[in-house]
C-alpha cells in the first residue's frame, strides 16, 4: 500500500516518523551489538568463530566458536585441543547460562533456561567428544579437574563482554558436569540448575538396584521382569529373530559378541524402561507372541546400544565412569540360569572401556568429596529430577539445611523432567530463587 504523506495530519506523521525512527535505531543497535560482539571475538587470543546458521529471532547473533584449550591446563606444552562452543547473544547487559554439556554438541540450540530466564547463552561440547578432540586420544587428559578449567577458562574469556550473572546449567551427564563445575569453581556463577543429574559413588552403585525394587507398582515391577523371562526362556528364537534385526541395521558385535550384546540388553531393559518413562499399561502380556514381545524390547532396550558403534560412540563416557564418575551394574541372580554368554559369578558391569584398556578407578574419593561439600556447601542450586527416572536414584537427596530447591517430578523421566512441564507454583518458586540468587528481575518466560 502506497502512502502519500502530504494528506496525513501533523501529528500522526510526526508519531509515525518517531515510531520508525525508534525501530531503525533498534535495529542499528542490534547490528551494532552483534558487530561489537565479534570485535570482542576477534581479540581473543585463541579463538576462532564464525556466524552461525542457527539465528532464532529471541537472540541478535549466534557464533559457532572453536577455542584453543590446553591439554593439561597446569602444563600447556603437553598440547591442545580445539573446542566446540556455541554462543548466542541477546545483550550483553543480561546474564548469561553457561550450558555444560556431558557428551558432544552437534548444533547450537536454544535451552530451556536461557529462555526461562531471558538470558545470552554460551554452549560448551565436552573435552574428548564430538569435535572437541585432540589429536591423539590420549585419556590421561581426560578428567573432570581438566574439564572444569576449559568452562572455567571461557568463563573468563567472555566474563568481560558479560558482566552480568552468570548460571550453569546441563542436562544428565551434562548436569553432572554442573555439578562437578560448581565444586571446583564456586564463584563462576550465581547459580547452578542441573537436569537429571547424578552423583554416582561407586563403580557399581546400589542404590540403582533399590531403586529398581521400589518404583512404579509391585505389578508393574513383575511385569516388567516376566518379559526378561520370556526372552531368555525363548533364548534361541529370540537370538535369532534379533540376530536379523542386527544385521538388517547394520550393527557389528566385535568388542562383545552378539550373544553377549543381547543378554546385556536383556539386563539393561528395566533401567531402561524407568529411565525413559515407558508406560506400564502398555506392556504387552509375557504370554503374547515373541514377535510382539521383541519389538516392545527393541523400543525400549535393544541391541544398537551395545553394538561396536554405541561402544565408540560413548568410549569416552565410559573412560570416565571407569576412572572418576563410577556408573552401575547388572543384577543377575533372577536370571542365573537362563544366561549362557555372560559371567554369573558377579554382576556384570555397564562400563565398557576403549579397546577393553585397564582404568584405575579412584576408589569414588572425588565423586564422594563432591557429593559431601554439596550436601554441606552447595546452595544456589536447583534440581530438577523425574521421579520415574532410574539415574533420580543417585541425584542428590533434598537437604533442608541448604539454600536450594530440589524436584523429584511425579511422573516425569529422563527427557521430559524439564521446567516446562512443572504446575505453576513450582516454576514461581524456581522464578523467585534465580532473582533473589541473581539480584535481578528475570525477563524470560518465568517472568510471564
Amino acid at each position: 500500500m502506497n502512502i502519500n504523506l502530504s494528506v496525513l495530519p501533523s501529528a500522526f506523521l510526526l508519531v509515525m516518523l518517531l515510531g520508525l525512527s525508534s525501530s531503525v535505531r533498534q535495529l542499528h543497535a542490534q547490528a551494532m551489538d552483534a558487530t561489537a560482539v565479534e570485535a570482542y571475538l576477534f581479540d581473543l587470543t585463541d579463538v576462532r568463530f564464525e556466524r552461525s546458521d542457527f539465528q532464532p529471532a529471541s537472540f541478535t547473533g549466534a557464533w559457532n566458536l572453536k577455542i584453543r584449550q590446553p591439554l593439561d591446563h597446569d602444563h600447556p606444552e603437553k598440547g591442545w585441543f580445539y573446542q566446540r562452543v556455541y554462543l548466542s547473544h541477546r545483550d550483553a547487559e543480561l546474564p548469561v547460562v553457561l550450558v555444560t554439556e556431558g557428551y558432544d554438541r552437534g548444533r547450537n540450540y536454544e535451552t530451556e533456561l536461557a529462555k526461562a530466564i531471558g538470558a545470552n547463552q554460551v554452549i560448551v561440547e565436552h573435552r574428548y567428544y564430538g569435535e572437541s578432540v585432540p589429536d591423539s586420544m590420549d585419556y590421561r587428559y581426560l578428567n573432570i579437574r581438566q574439564a572444569t578449567r576449559d568452562l572455567h577458562r571461557i568463563r573468563t574469556m567472555l566474563g568481560t563482554l558479560y558482566p552480568s550473572p552468570w548460571v550453569a546449567s546441563g542436562i544428565s551427564k551434562g548436569g553432572q558436569t554442573t555439578l562437578y563445575y560448581r565444586y571446583f569453581f564456586p564463584e563462576d556463577v550465581v547459580a547452578s540448575v542441573p537436569y537429571v543429574a547424578p552423583i554416582n559413588l561407586s563403580l557399581e552403585d546400589e542404590r540403582i538396584y533399590a531403586f529398581l525394587d521400589e518404583v512404579g507398582s509391585g505389578k508393574c515391577r513383575r511385569r516388567i521382569q516376566d518379559i526378561q523371562r520370556r526372552i531368555l526362556d525363548e533364548y534361541d528364537a529370540s537370538l535369532l529373530r534379533l540376530k536379523w534385526h542386527a544385521k538388517g541395521a547394520e550393527y557389528r558385535f566385535d568388542y562383545l559378541t552378539l550373544e553377549e550384546a543381547f543378554e546385556y540388553a536383556v539386563l539393561e531393559y528395566p533401567f531402561s524402561f524407568w529411565q525413559w518413562g515407558a508406560d506400564c499399561d502398555e506392556l504387552p502380556k509375557a504370554n503374547a507372541s515373541l514377535e510382539v514381545i521383541l519389538d516392545h524390547f527393541l523400543e525400549i532396550s535393544g541391541l544398537g546400544f551395545f553394538s561396536d558403534d554405541g561402544m565408540v560412540n560413548y568410549a569416552s563416557h565410559y573412560y570416565q565412569c571407569a576412572a572418576e564418575f563410577g556408573y552401575y551394574g547388572y543384577e543377575v541372580e533372577p536370571f542365573k540360569a537362563s544366561l549362557r554368554a555372560l559371567g554369573t559369578d558377579a554382576n556384570p558391569s555397564a562400563i565398557f572401556t576403549p579397546n577393553r584398556m585397564a582404568v584405575e578407578y579412584d576408589g569414588g574419593a572425588l565423586a564422594q568429596s563432591v557429593y559431601d561439600w554439596i550436601d554441606s556447601e552447595g546452595d544456589e542450586i536447583i534440581y530438577v529430577n523425574g521421579a520415574l527416572d532410574t539415574w533420580s536414584a543417585t541425584a542428590m537427596p533434598p537437604n533442608e539445611d541448604r539454600d536450594a530447591l530440589y524436584f523429584f517430578l511425579e511422573g516425569e523421566s529422563h527427557g521430559t523432567a524439564r521446567i516446562r512441564n512443572m504446575t505453576e507454583a513450582q516454576k514461581e518458586s524456581i522464578r523467585d530463587a534465580l532473582e533473589r540468587w541473581m539480584g535481578i528481575e528475570l525477563t524470560g518466560t518465568l517472568a510471564d
